[in-house]
């Protein structure tokens, strides 16, 4: 028997574009008292990155070839044994992992390996992609004169920062941190409700949103709001299965709060960790919003105000019945990727995994 063990030392997530590294054993658990004779031969083995794509038949229409797909590597992914570590590139045109309510993509690593007059068994080591769209070059190109560099390293380890895709992708992505605050005026067909505050309109994973709201200002009297942060799944025209087909709302949070006679308020919403960027394939494209629903009412409502040192004992009752308005709103945000490292401690997946052959 051989023992095969694949493990990914970094974590199970990576950016696409990054180079994926998997240290991958052969063993021959064999006890001490084994002779020589219970040796083992390995015959080959091989390695290779595979995307796998599912689609919901009731909801995706997809040509003839069926709703499973595989999608594999381009470049060379033969195993060498005696390198004893299995490395090769994140496909950078490829979709990130997604578990939609039409269409999934899954990434796995699978080994395939036999023992000298053994059948053929398969390893799989899944893991989770991350795909930030539209990732700048360099804004210039640094001379040897101007680029920093780090006098603890020799000139030929040293590199440019910007030559690494995943430093040039988390430089990138640090640009999110920047506030420019947003303002809106919240109004129905009555008037104005409130004034509403978002510091920015792009996220990371892991970020918290926060909004903040001015109901001093209001004509209307707004009793209760709510915010949801939402993903859309759209799938592409040429895919619906019925024309005008709906798009797939998927809630990941919600803040809810009574707020009648409230002067100023906010909410925090995070974005979670273990949800999929925004993106789009010729089949789906993924949005993120923020869904604002607020019931408000027709008439004034008056405020009771306690006086300082007041003897009596006053107590207020709120209405039994009131006539209210409801209406909504969606506001558009970006969600992106965040540092791999940071996802890989909420991932559903460890990054090893083992067999016998």
């Amino acid at each position: 028997m051989i023992e095969v063990v694949a493990s990914m030392a970094r974590g199970p997530v990576f950016l696409a574009g990054e180079v994926m590294e998997c240290l991958i054993t052969f063993t021959n658990p064999i006890s001490h008292l084994s002779t020589s004779a219970s040796s083992e031969m390995l015959a080959w083995a091989s390695a290779q990155i595979h995307c796998q794509f599912h689609a919901s038949e009731s909801r995706v229409a997809l040509p003839a070839q069926g709703t499973k797909q595989d999608v594999q590597a381009e470049s060379d992914t033969v195993l060498i044994p005696s390198r004893d570590s299995y490395s090769e590139v994140v496909p950078n045109d490829g979709p990130p992992s997604f578990r939609g309510q039409s269409v999934k993509y899954v990434y796995k690593l699978t080994i395939g390996c036999q023992r000298v007059s053994s059948p053929i068994k398969l390893l799989r080591v899944p893991f989770r992609v991350l795909v930030l769209h539209g990732m700048p070059e360099p804004p210039f190109p640094q001379d040897e004169e101007v680029a920093p560099s780090n006098p603890f390293l020799e000139e030929e380890e040293g590199g440019r920062r910007d030559d690494r895709p995943l430093e040039r992708a988390l430089d990138m992505l640090t640009i999110t941190s920047r506030r420019c605050p947003h303002l809106f005026n919240i109004t129905n067909m009555r008037g104005k409700v409130a004034k509403f505050c978002i510091f920015k309109t792009v996220y990371r994973l892991g970020e918290d949103i926060i909004g903040t709201f001015d109901f001093s200002e209001g004509d209307i009297p707004c009793i209760q709001y709510s915010v949801s942060l939402q993903s859309e799944e759209e799938i592409q025209q040429g895919y619906q299965r019925r024309p005008g087909q709906s798009i797939s709302v998927t809630g990941h949070g919600r803040h809810l709060e009574s707020c009648l006679h409230t002067a100023s308020t906010h909410f925090s919403l995070p974005v979670p960790l273990n949800v999929t960027p925004g993106f789009s394939t010729d089949i789906v494209t993924l949005r993120w919003r923020l869904h604002f629903e607020f019931v408000t009412s027709r008439e004034p409502m008056e405020s009771h105000n306690v006086l300082q040192n007041q003897p009596e004992v006053t107590v207020w009752t709120g209405a039994e019945h009131v006539d209210v308005d409801t209406f909504s709103w969606d506001l558009p945000i970006k969600v992106l990727p965040t540092n791999p490292a940071l996802t890989s401690y909420v991932s559903q997946f460890t990054g090893t995994n083992s067999i016998n052959i």
